[in-house]
């Protein structure tokens, strides 16, 4: 037996042994594929704001860590895959995300970003409201850029740019994240 052979059936036993991660009663595949890719869950969490829970979230990667620099500095497919936990109209979902752009960015890196930020408040808009239970996934796409999903269904065109998938993923993993214990959750803590 080859060695890469051995190490496909131990990566295939290790998948499927492993168990979903569930938060707030939302499910998270322990894999997923992305672009052909095959992704971990890194980790999940519940977005808190105030005393109200807005969303459960989940990382997916093709190499887990705990690090917020090593995740951020990653190359290829990933996902942020969202299950709204209350409705939300479009402008009080896009705001929080503007504000965690601004938040983790030099002023003229959000400036160098405007066309890319454009466009995803154009995509979270056609959204027009994200309902309890509904399913957001913000994946990075190598060939395309980043896709915004809604219960399957595309929102908008794919935003260019894998610097401004990492832009994005600051909004929860950054040095001033949205929600620290998210952070901590996404990481896998």
């Amino acid at each position: 037996m080859s060695k890469k052979f051995v190490w496909a059936l131990l990566l295939a036993a290790g998948a499927a042994l492993a168990q979903p991660v569930e938060r707030e009663g939302v499910k998270f595949e322990p894999t997923a594929q992305v672009g052909g890719t095959g992704l971990e869950v890194n980790g999940a969490c519940v977005r808190t704001r105030a005393i109200f829970k807005l969303y459960a979230a989940g990382l997916y990667v093709p190499p887990k860590s705990n690090s917020a620099q090593a995740l951020l500095a990653q190359k290829g497919p990933r996902r942020l895959a969202m299950t709204m936990l209350r409705n939300v109209d479009a402008d009080s979902f896009a705001g929080p995300l503007n504000e965690g752009l601004k938040n983790n960015h030099t002023e003229a890196q959000i400036a160098a970003f405007k066309p890319q930020i454009d466009a995803m408040n154009a995509a979270l808009k056609a959204v027009e409201e994200a309902k309890k239970g509904d399913v957001l996934h913000f994946e990075f796409l190598p060939d395309s850029g980043t896709r915004i999903t809604v219960n399957g269904q595309q929102k908008g065109a794919n935003i260019p740019g894998e610097d401004f998938f990492a832009a994005m993923l600051r909004i929860w993993l950054g040095d001033k994240p949205a929600d620290g214990d998210l952070k901590k959750g996404l990481l896998g803590g």
